[in-house]
């Protein structure tokens, strides 16, 4: 880890939290950083609390920037990367709680969906798959963690249309499971924490396992089938022409892009 995440264990809670001093993108460094954070969590046997320390941002998703570039394996490490994450915790044994308290751009998002309770401060906030938006076609390990969760009339908006959701939206489609006021989120965080400590470990990770085992295998598939450097290199000429979101998002949270 560095100083992009910090981890703090308190009475079998780990706190995990972003900090990039911009809008923590998830570039390969913050995401082996989070990875790193997760395989602490699982030595401790903790329930883990995911969150941004910034301001209306939970995460700007991936690095376009490495994207726009056209270099297929700096693309495919990061993306791998991310997809690894994000399979790390849709099969982490212990529960996991994720807070949108900002902006999740798509690999933000992927890594709320995720988590095992999805908890959302109402606010101006966006979340969603936007790449077709922006010139990318969204990865299979994506698609099938967003079927998994994603009410289906919902799924087929921000997939093939790129449609992000304010919070109360994101609600009714299945990104998220409450949205309560800003000021009341460490309220609810304190209650949920004291329902899923309540929890039979053991029943949780066998029920975790057998609920998502048909998602987990095709999100494998998936990984594993796309996520080769000759499969990155077939689909890298249309990644160069990515739009790079810039002063919009910069504006949306008032902060630049790394």
């Amino acid at each position: 880890m560095s100083d992009r995440v910090t981890y703090r264990l308190d009475d079998g809670v780990a706190t995990i939290t972003m900090d990039d001093g911009k809008v923590n993108v998830m570039s390969t460094a913050m995401l082996h950083d989070l990875g790193a954070a997760f395989d602490r969590a699982e030595r401790d046997e903790a329930i883990i609390v995911f969150r941004s320390r910034r301001k209306g941002i939970f995460s700007a998703g991936f690095d376009l920037k490495i994207f726009a570039a056209n270099d297929p394996a700096g693309s495919l490490e990061m993306v791998k990367a991310g997809a690894e994450l994000a399979f790390r915790l849709m099969t982490y044994p212990f529960p996991t709680l994720g807070l949108m308290e900002g902006h999740a751009f798509p690999m933000g998002t992927f890594l709320l969906l995720a988590c095992d309770v999805r908890i959302g401060a109402r606010g101006p906030f966006r979340m969603g798959l936007n790449e077709v938006a922006i010139g990318i076609s969204p990865p299979g390990f994506a698609i099938e963690l967003a079927r998994s969760r994603l009410h289906p009339a919902w799924l087929s908006r921000t997939v093939t249309l790129g449609e992000m959701f304010e919070p109360d939206d994101a609600i009714v489609a299945g990104f998220l499971d409450r949205v309560v006021a800003a000021e009341k989120i460490e309220q609810t965080i304190e209650a949920t924490l004291a329902a899923l400590k309540a929890l039979h470990a053991p029943s949780h990770a066998s029920a975790k396992q057998r609920l998502r085992r048909s998602a987990m295998a095709a999100m494998r598939q998936a990984i594993d089938a796309e996520l080769t450097l000759e499969a990155y290199m077939s689909r890298s000429a249309t990644r160069s022409a990515v739009v790079l979101p810039g002063a919009r998002l910069a504006s949306d949270v008032r902060a630049p892009m790394s």
